[in-house]
């Protein structure tokens, strides 16, 4: 796989009024006009290829292949043949016939998802978010229907790149469904609704939180004993990709995007700019590479209203994942799905599990030809987290504008086991992280 390469329109700018599409529309699909399309009938065989066979990966191809009507897993690829095969075995202990991906459908190494793409109705990418972009121009350049997770890109030329095969895969009428599962979730959904429609006033400030415990992390020395040789750099920072902004993008991208975005889903609408703070405190070593342990970010919208973020990595903190609102008339607990006020409500409903009920959504799409795209605002979304970002490393105010126009890539000049990412290690091994007041960003 090549480098996605830069805009070729160094200052083309996006509005960040231009469009944002709401769970509830997408959740509502059975009250839309249905036309009948390639795959108007349930019985139709919907052909699946899957693209990073990583957990999420998998667990996508297990929902896609949960959803009503025929379909079959046909090809897959990744990096990494112990993913793919792994992912294989467990698919095919839960789903039997449904994966039927044959030894020459399998396919490995930085090249391997324009084989896979070519093989399917719809496509899954699940790879790490830094391969994003250029897969998802693939897919849609082959004219495929698409699921992807997020976020949907590490920087702000692969933002660009995916608005781009955005308004592409429009114009051919494919169906893109993003890994934002909250908006095709029934009490978010609900609560949204009764917000927007006034519930608690004016909205004057918003929270959001991504405050956990330290994820996941794969040591160099444990990764060389267990496949008893060095690796590379290449493969080593791809294996313990979530410490690399180019392939992660800090997990203020990674994860805290789920809360930004239901905010901007309440505004309806993306932040004009953002200041933070944040650094590496308490998570540092060899094996933690470049990202921070904590961000706390303020952004602003173009009414005025502020959003006030944190997303932390630290063992025996306080933890809390949510997303809160304050307005004139009440406050809301969205997550919980709570509204305290002159209009106090309580969401009392049950829904499907929204992970399984973004698949049945995007899959009625495909099967009766409904008009189905959430790539604009999963790409709208993901800028907001790298916006963000750009402003805890830099510990300066961040104008949106400018961020979306950033010509600063984050990728590899190439994408090879030999070559080596922008990021390397010192003599000590230490990667460097972000300096605020020196780092530059845009």
């Amino acid at each position: 796989m090549k480098k996605t390469k830069r805009s070729p329109k160094k200052n083309a700018a996006f509005d960040r009024r231009d469009f944002i599409k709401t769970g509830a529309a997408a959740a509502a699909l059975g009250s839309l006009s249905i036309e009948r399309g390639a795959f108007a009938q349930a019985s139709d065989t919907v052909k699946v290829a899957l693209i990073g066979c990583g957990g999420r990966g998998t667990g996508a191809a297990n929902q896609a292949l949960s959803t009503n009507g025929d379909v079959k897993l046909v090809a897959m690829a990744d990096a990494f043949k112990d993913r793919m095969d792994s992912s294989q075995k467990n698919l095919q202990r839960s789903h039997g016939l449904k994966v039927d991906v044959k030894d020459e459908n399998k396919f490995i190494g930085f090249d391997a998802y324009k084989e896979a793409i070519a093989l399917a109705d719809m496509v899954i990418l699940a790879t790490p978010p830094g391969f994003r972009p250029v897969h998802f121009a693939e897919a849609v350049k082959q004219g495929k229907h698409v699921f992807m997770e997020k976020p949907v890109a590490t920087d702000a030329p692969g933002v660009r790149k995916v608005l781009a095969a955005a308004e592409e895969a429009k114009k051919k009428n494919l169906k893109v469904g993003v890994g934002l599962q909250r908006h095709h979730q029934a009490g978010y959904i609900e609560t949204i609704k009764r917000l927007q429609d006034g519930a608690i006033g004016d909205i004057i400030t918003t929270r959001a939180y991504w405050n956990g415990n330290t994820p996941w992390v794969r040591k160099r020395t444990d990764l060389e004993k267990q496949y008893g040789r060095k690796l590379t750099e290449m493969e080593y920072q791809m294996r313990n990709w979530y410490y690399f902004v180019w392939i992660c993008g800090d997990h203020i991208t990674e994860q805290h995007i789920h809360n930004l975005d239901v905010i901007n889903w309440l505004k309806n609408d993306f932040p004009v700019r953002a200041n933070g703070m944040g650094g590496a405190e308490v998570r540092v070593g060899i094996d933690y590479g470049e990202i921070f342990d904590h961000h706390t970010v303020e952004f602003e919208y173009a009414d005025g209203s502020r959003m006030y973020s944190q997303c932390r990595h630290q063992v025996g903190c306080w933890n809390s994942v949510s997303e809160h609102a304050h307005g004139s008339k009440g406050s809301a607990e969205i997550n919980r799905y709570i509204i305290r006020g002159e209009n106090s409500w309580r969401f009392g409903g049950k829904g499907k599990n929204p992970y399984q009920q973004e698949h049945d959504d995007l899959f009625h799409a495909i099967r009766n030809n409904v008009a189905y795209n959430e790539a604009e605002y999963g790409a709208k979304s993901s800028m907001t987290s790298i916006l963000g970002r750009m402003a805890t490393y830099s510990g300066k105010v961040v104008e949106w504008k400018d961020a979306i126009n950033s010509q600063i890539s984050t990728l590899p000049e190439a994408f090879a086991w030999d070559a080596m990412p922008n990021s390397l290690p010192g003599p000590d091994g230490m990667y460097a992280t972000a300096v605020p007041g020196k780092t530059v960003v845009v």
